[in-house]
């Protein structure tokens, strides 16, 4: 994919490889901000190989995204000791996918957060996400 950054990393120059393996590496953007949210030490798993969905992974991609997952662990609780994660995937562009390469989020959170103890179902609990009747 010729427009990808995860495919070519020169497209996003603030993107930085923390860490890597055979299969995948670990990418964090210089300042990892979204929408004026500091996530420290939010960062996130992609493939060496261009897939589009978490579905497309080889056998050895998942094996090598757990391995990476759990090195990135220990990476982020030495240096920011976040007190719990969030950890998912996009998949589809109702799914909030908006990069066509499939990459894993892996968001530290911390206690003094505004939303902490809110985890991945908060969003979906929301009344305003409900889906209209047929």
């Amino acid at each position: 994919m010729k427009d990808c950054l995860f495919c070519n990393p020169e497209l996003e120059p603030t993107q930085n490889v923390i860490m890597s393996n055979e299969f995948c590496m670990f990418l964090q953007l210089d300042q990892a901000q979204v929408k004026g949210v500091q996530l420290e030490g939010a960062g996130i798993i992609v493939t060496k190989k261009h897939r589009e969905t978490a579905f497309d992974l080889t056998l050895e991609e998942w094996n090598a995204t757990y391995a990476l997952l759990q090195d990135v662990k220990r990476y982020l609780d030495e240096k920011y000791q976040p007190q719990g994660y969030n950890l998912g995937w996009n998949c589809g562009e109702v799914g909030g996918q908006h990069i066509f390469h499939s990459h894993f989020y892996v968001l530290p959170r911390y206690e003094d957060e505004l939303l902490a103890g809110k985890g991945i179902r908060y969003m979906f609990k929301s009344t305003e996400n409900q889906r209209g009747s047929s």
